[in-house]
C-alpha cells in the first residue's frame, strides 16, 4: 500500500521560499524590521500619554492623521516606484522610516509628536507599495501571491516577538525605558535596510513602455514627440480610468475593516459587553497570529488563478458575517460561555482574514495594467489605509453602540464586500475565457514581467 507523501513542514516551507534572491532579501529585512515596529507598536500609546503628557484625544488625532497620511503616500510610493529605480526607492524609504522612529524620543509635545507620526506614517505606507511594486515585477503568477504570503507569514512572527520585547518597558514604566525601547525599534527598522541593498538590479527593471518611440523623416528618434507620446499613451494605462479595478479596491477595503474588529471591536466588546475576563483579549490575538503563520501560506496556493482567488473571496466573506453573529451572542452569556464563543468567533474571523488576504493579492496584482504595475498597487494600497481610516468609527458605530442589530449590520457589510469581490473574479476570469489568446486579466503573466 502506497502512502502519500508528508507535506512538508511549515519551516521547509519558509526555507524553500528564500532559495530566491528578491524574496530571500525582502524576507530578512522584514524579519529585522517588522520586530522594531512590534516593540514600537507595543509602546506608542502609553508613550504619549505617560512620557509625553498627551490627553487621550490628542493622542487619537495624532494616530488619525498619521494614518490619513498614509494614505496619500500609498499612491504616491507606487506612483514612483514607476518612474525612479524601485529598490533605491525602497531603501530610502526605510531608512527614513528608522530615523522617524528614533525621532520619537524628541516628542516633548502635541506638535512635535504629531509632526513626527504624520511622517512615520506617510514613509511606512509609501514602503509598503514599493514593495508590493517590486513583488508584482519580480515575480509572475502564482509566485506573487506566494512572495505575498511569505512576508505577512514573517511580519506577524517579528511582530508577534516585537511585542514580547516592548513589554518589557511596559514593565518598567520608567521614560528611560520607553526611550531606549523606541531607540531599539528606530535601530531594528535601519538594520532591515542592509539586507535591502542585496537586492538584485532586476527589481529596477522599467515598466514596458505605453508607446513605441517617435522617428523623424531622417529615422532618428525625436526624443521630445516620444516622450510626449509615452505620457499620452499612458493615460489610458491609469487605474484611475479602470472602473474594475477602482471596484475591487473600495471592496477590498471595506472587508480590510476587519482589521478593526480584531484590535479595536473585540478588546471593547468583551470588557464593556460581556462576562468574559479581559485575558481572553490575549487569547484572541494569539489564536489570530497563530492561525495566520501556520495558514497564510498554504491556503494562498492557487489564488492567482481569477475563480480560486474568488472563490476564497466568498467562503472569507460567509466566515466574517458569521463570526460578527458569533460575537454578539456571547453577551448575556456566563463568564465560561462567554469565553468559548468569543473564541469560536475569532477562529471562524482568522481564516476569514487569511481568505481574504490571499484572494485580494491575487486578483490586485492579475487585473493590474504590467504598464503602471506600481501605480495600480498604490492604488490598491490606499484603498486599504483608507478602510483603515475610517474602521475604528464604523466598527464603533455599529457593533459597539448596538449589539445584536449593530454586529449583523457589520456582518452584512462584510458579506457584500466578500461577494462583490468573488462577483468581479468571476467576471474577469469568464471573460479571459472568452479571449483564450489573451492573458486572464491586464496583469496576469505578461510578457513584460521580470523574473527574479
Amino acid at each position: 500500500m502506497t502512502t502519500a507523501p508528508a507535506r512538508p513542514s511549515f519551516l521547509a516551507r519558509l526555507t524553500a521560499s528564500l532559495a530566491d534572491p528578491v524574496l530571500r532579501a525582502l524576507v530578512v529585512a522584514t524579519l529585522i524590521s517588522r520586530l522594531g515596529r512590534g516593540v514600537f507598536l507595543t509602546v506608542t500609546v502609553l508613550y504619549f500619554t505617560f512620557v509625553v503628557g498627551l490627553p487621550a484625544h490628542e493622542v487619537a488625532i495624532v494616530l488619525t492623521l498619521a494614518s490619513a497620511a498614509g494614505v496619500l503616500s500609498s499612491f504616491a510610493g507606487g506612483w514612483l516606484a514607476d518612474r525612479v529605480r524601485a529598490r533605491r526607492l525602497l531603501i530610502g524609504l526605510s531608512i527614513a522610516d528608522g530615523i522617524g522612529l528614533i525621532a520619537y524620543v524628541f516628542a516633548g509635545d502635541f506638535a512635535t509628536a504629531l509632526v513626527i507620526a504624520v511622517v512615520v506614517g506617510a514613509v511606512e505606507q509609501a514602503a509598503n507599495s514599493t514593495r508590493s511594486a517590486i513583488i508584482a515585477r519580480a515575480f509572475t503568477g502564482e509566485a506573487r501571491v506566494g512572495a505575498r504570503a511569505v512576508l505577512r507569514t514573517v511580519t506577524n512572527v517579528s511582530i508577534a516577538v516585537g511585542s514580547g520585547v516592548g513589554a518589557l518597558a511596559l514593565a518598567l514604566g520608567t521614560p528611560e525605558a520607553y526611550r531606549a525601547t523606541i531607540v531599539l525599534a528606530g535601530a531594528a527598522s535601519l538594520l532591515g535596510v542592509m539586507q535591502l541593498v542585496r537586492l538584485p538590479r532586476s527589481v529596477d527593471a522599467p515598466a514596458p513602455r505605453a508607446a513605441g518611440p517617435v522617428t523623424t523623416a531622417t529615422g532618428s528618434t525625436d526624443v521630445a514627440a516620444s516622450l510626449r507620446a509615452e505620457r499620452i499613451a499612458l493615460r489610458a494605462h491609469s487605474p484611475w480610468r479602470d472602473p474594475r479595478y477602482l471596484l475591487l479596491t473600495a471592496l477590498s477595503a471595506v472587508f480590510g475593516m476587519q482589521f478593526a474588529v480584531t484590535n479595536i471591536g473585540v478588546p471593547l466588546w468583551v470588557a464593556h459587553a460581556t462576562e468574559a475576563p479581559a485575558v481572553v483579549v490575549s487569547a484572541v490575538l494569539i489564536l489570530n497570529t497563530t492561525i495566520v503563520v501556520l495558514f497564510q501560506m498554504p491556503l494562498s496556493r492557487g489564488t492567482h488563478d481569477l475563480r480560486v482567488a474568488g472563490r476564497v473571496s466568498a467562503i472569507a466573506a460567509w466566515l466574517m458575517a458569521g463570526a460578527c453573529v458569533v460575537y454578539a451572542l456571547s453577551a448575556g452569556l456566563p463568564a465560561w460561555g462567554a469565553v468559548v464563543v468569543v473564541l469560536l468567533a475569532a477562529l471562524a474571523h482568522a481564516f476569514a482574514e487569511v481568505l481574504s488576504q490571499a484572494g485580494g493579492w491575487g486578483l490586485s496584482f492579475e487585473l493590474a495594467d504590467p504598464v503602471r504595475a506600481g501605480t495600480y498597487q498604490g492604488v490598491f494600497g490606499m484603498g486599504y489605509s483608507l478602510g483603515a481610516m475610517c474602521a475604528p468609527l464604523v466598527v464603533t458605530a455599529t457593533a459597539l453602540e448596538h449589539g445584536l442589530a449593530g454586529w449583523s449590520v457589520l456582518g452584512v457589510v462584510f458579506l457584500a464586500s466578500g461577494l462583490g469581490t468573488w462577483a468581479i473574479a468571476r467576471s474577469a476570469a469568464r471573460a479571459a475565457e472568452r479571449m483564450p489568446s489573451q492573458p486572464p486579466a491586464a496583469g496576469a503573466e505578461a510578457s513584460a514581467s521580470v523574473g527574479p
